[in-house]
């Protein structure tokens, strides 16, 4: 018996990964409230299971008395002595209960507690190894579709992969082996929920980290990384090692270290940045493979305007802005790219006006430009001495500058309030309102006129959409000659929306 109990501890435990105490500890509660269930709830009895004789042993607890007044609960001295002769009135003893007289109900209510307690251990051994492996990658083989989400078998547990959790445009089979990132592990009334994903830039790094030995020994640190699933990401690495070059051994040799990580995400590319301690130089690196012609740093809303060669824009930007998006959610910079003609064209629309003001020069202007100076209320609501922190004491006079400023805009308002006539507007309208009176109508345009008009409309919108399919593999979409400047300008926002400039009160009255 000792021995047959003991060999189904042991097997219990390693199959089920439950530590052999709480084995013990599910036996010992289950006879317990067997032992009650016969003998009454309100007894007090213990289980205690002996390692040497692989026994249960049960102990009822009474009370020592002078006189027996429950039987139950209390047991006389004269008694008492004869188990114990240390017995003193007040004394609690235990004596011992044979368990051969339970019977069937009491063995299945034993057999339907340890079952449960077995449950219970289960899952609390299954949370606390998996979630000890949060934020790591775990493998398992694909065993069903649930309500379109994975379930995979981990081995020991399953599983679940939402949907929204994968890459897009992959699809795996069942019985097909899997990686995946281990997102949360949460508790549920039916047990622990695992929930994996192969989206989380988690999953990116964890990927270089068996890839790259360099990462894992923590000669290079990744310092952050992000990504659009599927499409692009990009990681930023550093080393505190000179003789160690970060982006080449992530890359490794002819990429074949990078290769295996595309391969993973089923053709992701992979940007891989030198972070830098200097921000400027690391939203340069992020924004790569672009060229940056300036920076103007607003530390205060926490944005960088970048301004680019007009050639370069496209690359900046990057596909539907993907590439900007990432740098500024890589850096945590709000970024805003500009072409170098678009700055030349605000720069002259906001300075020209005051161009004419002695002492004004290009030196105060691009002062006033790079401290975020856009609009010419900008100028007109600030004050003597924040102009005179930028531009200095020497050159123009601040409080001449507020005041023209304060003309230009006054008159740039009242411009917008009336704005002058077309020229032949009148006329026209005139006209028209001629033919109303004589009730002369336009001819009707005839229907093969309106099919040639809609024919030629489709076949437009058609040669259009070819082009559009035939750029979709491309890095970046080359720039229209006929988009406005505004097209071409796109803020990536981290964080809330840029500040509208304050008017002063006394420019509104």
């Amino acid at each position: 018996m000792s021995s047959s109990l003991n060999f189904i501890l042991d097997q219990v435990s390693k199959e089920k990964n439950i530590p052999r105490e709480i084995l013990i500890e599910a036996i010992e509660s289950a006879m317990v409230t067997a032992s009650k269930k016969k003998l009454g709830a309100a007894r007090e009895i213990e289980a205690s299971y002996d390692e040497e004789s692989g026994l249960i042993e049960l102990f009822e607890f009474v009370e020592v008395v002078e006189e027996v007044e429950n039987s139950y609960y209390q047991i006389s001295l004269h008694e008492a002595l004869e188990i114990d002769p240390d017995a003193e009135v007040g004394d609690s003893l235990g004596l011992k209960l044979e368990t051969d007289d339970f019977g069937r109900i009491a063995a299945q209510t034993a057999k339907q507690v340890i079952m449960q307690k077995i449950r219970e251990a289960e899952r609390e051994s299954i949370y606390e190894e998996y979630h000890e492996k949060v934020g790591e990658i775990v493998s398992g083989s694909v065993q069903r579709v649930e309500r379109g989400n994975l379930i995979v078998n981990l081995g020991s547990t399953e599983a679940i992969l939402p949907r929204s959790e994968t890459i897009p445009r992959e699809n795996f089979r069942q019985g097909e082996r899997i990686r995946a990132y281990l997102l949360k592990v949460e508790i549920t009334v039916k047990g622990p929920k695992i929930v994996l994903s192969r989206t989380h830039p988690g999953f990116l790094i964890r990927l270089f980290e068996v890839e790259v030995p360099e990462i894992f020994e923590g000669i290079i640190k990744v310092m952050g990384a992000t990504r659009e699933p599927g499409i692009r990401s990009k990681i930023a690495v550093s080393t505190s090692d000179h003789d160690v070059d970060p982006v080449g051994a992530c890359v490794g040799v002819r990429g074949s270290r990078v290769q295996n990580v595309v391969q993973e995400l089923k053709g992701e590319k992979i940007d891989i940045i030198r972070w830098n301690p200097d921000p400027v130089r690391y939203v340069c690196n992020a924004i790569s493979p672009a060229e940056i012609n300036k920076i103007i740093l607003d530390e205060d809303r926490h944005m960088m305007e970048i301004v680019v060669l007009d050639e370069q824009l496209s690359l900046a930007i990057g596909r539907r802005g993907l590439n900007v998006r990432l740098a500024a959610k890589l850096t945590g910079w709000k970024l805003d790219v500009k072409s170098a003609s678009r700055v030349a064209s605000d720069f002259d629309q906001l300075f020209s006006p005051l161009a004419d003001l002695e002492g004004f020069n290009n030196t105060a202007m691009e002062l006033l430009y790079d401290n975020g100076f856009r609009k010419i209320e900008d100028i007109a609501g600030s004050t003597v001495a924040e102009l005179g922190d930028i531009i200095g004491i020497e050159g123009v006079d601040p409080e001449l500058l507020i005041e023209r400023a304060v003309a230009v805009y006054h008159a740039l308002k009242e411009a917008a309030k009336n704005p002058p006539p077309v020229p032949g507007q009148d006329s026209e309208v005139q006209d028209t309102e001629d033919e109303v009176e004589s009730g002369d109508e336009s001819p009707p345009l005839e229907s093969s006129a309106l099919e040639s008009a809609s024919d030629d409309s489709l076949e437009a919108d058609q040669v259009q959409g070819e082009a559009d399919a035939d750029q979709v593999d491309e890095v970046a979409l080359p720039v229209e000659e006929d988009l406005s400047v505004a097209e071409n300008e796109i803020l990536a926002d981290v964080g809330s929306d840029e500040e509208s400039a304050a008017v002063p009160e006394e420019l509104e009255k």
